[in-house]
């Protein structure tokens, strides 16, 4: 009977490479906090969205604008106060840019309807007409 001869390239056992696997690992992670981060940017505001039957969950785009209105008429963007003139400005810049651009209005439950009319005059003014409202799911 014949014995089995391996050389040497055939006895060694797999190497796995440590480097490679720390960088995926560290590149996850750093994903995953850059995330978290743009997460918190839309909810850090006191605002109770309104609820409604028909509500349906939307699928983000990477591009869309969050213009938070809370009870007292602040606009909120990206955590900065705008006047309503300064959203305008912003709001034309970005549709000179994209000019299909969606927008998002989270607005507090107790807004009055004034505060919101001039937020959709300043898309209105900025040929911005992609525009949702936030609102949560009744249970």
């Amino acid at each position: 009977m014949s014995k089995l001869v391996l050389t040497d390239f055939e006895s060694r056992r797999p190497v796995i490479q440590m480097a490679p696997l720390v960088d995926i690992i560290f590149l996850t992670l750093v994903f995953f906090m850059t995330l978290s981060i743009f997460n918190q940017l839309e909810s850090e505001l006191n605002i109770s969205v309104p609820k409604a039957k028909e509500s349906k969950e939307a699928i983000r785009s990477p591009g869309e604008i969050i213009i938070n209105v809370n009870k007292s008429g602040k606009v909120v963007v990206n955590q900065k106060e705008l006047s309503t003139g300064d959203l305008q400005k912003m709001l034309k810049k970005i549709a000179l840019l994209f000019p299909d651009q969606p927008v998002i209005i989270r607005a507090d439950q107790e807004t009055y309807h004034k505060y919101i009319v001039k937020v959709l005059d300043a898309c209105a003014s900025a040929d911005i007409w992609n525009i949702s409202f936030s609102t949560l799911k009744k249970e």
